[in-house]
This record gives C-alpha cells, sequence and structure tokens, in this order.
C-alpha cells in the first residue's frame, strides 16, 4: 500500500506505530482493549484471527515481552502491511502475519495455541452493508458469529485461553456458541451508569469454573476523558479477566 491510501496510527502510549487503510475496517479501541485481555506469558505463542492490519497482535506482542503472536487475515494486503508494521516495530522475530481463512485453515496452523483472540465481525446479516468491500468483510459476519468462536475454542490448547471482543447485544449468541463453563464476561462500560456497548469474553478451555459476570472497565468520566483505569490499559497495563 502507498503512503497516500494509509494513516499511522500510534497506540499504548505511543510505542506502537501502525500503518492502516484510510479506508476500510481500522483497528482502534477495541483492538487495543482486545489485546490488553489476553493472559498471554513471555514464551506463550499465540493466534489472532481475523488480524487486519495488526493492531491487537502488535500490541499484545509489545506488551508482553517474550511472547509470540502469528496473526491470520484473509486479505494478502493487509497481511502485507501487518508484517511491515511488525517489522517498523522491531516485533518481527516474535510475530509473523500469513494470509489465511479462519475456516480453510492450511496444515501448519491447524493446531493448538497458548491463547486465541478475535475480533469478529460485529454486525449479522441485517442491516445495508457498507460500500466499501473491505469494510463490510470485516463488519458482516453472514451469520458465522457461531462459527468464528468455534474455530477460536478448536485451536485453544487445554487449559489456555479464547479471548474475543463482541458487540454486548449479541452476548447471548457468543455464549450459546461457547462451553457452559470456563467463561468470563468482562463489560465495557462508556460510562458509569451508562449500558455497555462493547463486553470481552474469555473461555478457558477444559475449565469447569462457573459462569463469570466480572466488574469490567468504565472508559470515560462523565466529561468524556477516558477514567484512569482506561488510560493505564492505553499506554500499555493489561486487563484482569482471570476466573
Amino acid at each position: 500500500m502507498t503512503e497516500t491510501v494509509a494513516s499511522e496510527d500510534r497506540f499504548l502510549g505511543g510505542t506502537v506505530l501502525v500503518r492502516q487503510p484510510l479506508t476500510g475496517f481500522r483497528g482502534g479501541l477495541d483492538a487495543v482493549m482486545l489485546a490488553a485481555a489476553v493472559p498471554a506469558q513471555s514464551g506463550e505463542e499465540s493466534l489472532e484471527m481475523g488480524a487486519g492490519a495488526g493492531t491487537a497482535s502488535l500490541c499484545l506482542a509489545k506488551r508482553v515481552a517474550g511472547a509470540r503472536v502469528r496473526g491470520l487475515e484473509i486479505d494478502p494486503a493487509l497481511v502485507e502491511l501487518a508484517q511491515a508494521n511488525a517489522a517498523a516495530n522491531d516485533l518481527a522475530e516474535r510475530l509473523h502475519f500469513a494470509a489465511a481463512d479462519i475456516f480453510a485453515l492450511p496444515a501448519c496452523y491447524r493446531r493448538p495455541f497458548d491463547h486465541v483472540l478475535c475480533n469478529p465481525p460485529f454486525h449479522d446479516e441485517a442491516g445495508e452493508a457498507p460500500p466499501d468491500p473491505a469494510r463490510a468483510r470485516a463488519l458482516q459476519d453472514k451469520g458465522r458469529l457461531r462459527e468464528w468462536l468455534t474455530a477460536g475454542m478448536k485451536r485453544t490448547v487445554s487449559g489456555g485461553t479464547f479471548t474475543m471482543i463482541l458487540r454486548a447485544d449479541r452476548l447471548g449468541e457468543a455464549l450459546a456458541a461457547l462451553p457452559e463453563r470456563g467463561v468470563a464476561v468482562f463489560p465495557l462500560w462508556p460510562k458509569a451508569g451508562v449500558s455497555a456497548k462493547r463486553v470481552i469474553l474469555q473461555a478457558r478451555q477444559g475449565s469447569r469454573a462457573p459462569l463469570q459476570m466480572l466488574a469490567g472497565l468504565v472508559l470515560h468520566e462523565p466529561d468524556g476523558v477516558y477514567t484512569a483505569d482506561a488510560d493505564a490499559v492505553l499506554r500499555g497495563r493489561g486487563l484482569s479477566v482471570s476466573f
């Protein structure tokens, strides 16, 4: 991609540089929160399904020294951009992107990972599709949300975690596709007293712990500025979605 079609955006307090298309789906707050919720440790390997330009994978690799991340993205142009972003952030040794359809994975990716993460298409088949094809593909799941979640659990090692961020109004649909036990729900509240628009779901493979609804995170103060806790996450602190 050329400079005329890509912007340069910074995350984690300016420590992560991401070039991403001016049109189509763009990584932002959701990607940062998703990456912050993955409980990866040094030496472990994570898989991101639908990595786009690599924002979440880059933030995860930057936050957890020694962690390895593989990102899968169906758009080859975004894969090329994501890999260039890895190099620009000196993360190419631990971060690798590949072009692949998560529903038809190459043999080398049909194996378990310590952690799996995804920001799946948020919208169902209802409503008008965005005019930009890439944005439409990133935002509309065409009735396949359950398949996204099934695919993520299938790639998660026993004892590992599958973490995703979703629209809050699709929580019931998502929970129906996940195991009955070993799942935690972490709401992201826009402001105190305001209904959550996003939730982070985390499932631990093989866990027998009952479903937990966690306190979550309030993102903004009444005047619109980020809360101290939200600002700390945006600067590189992890989120505790443990159970």
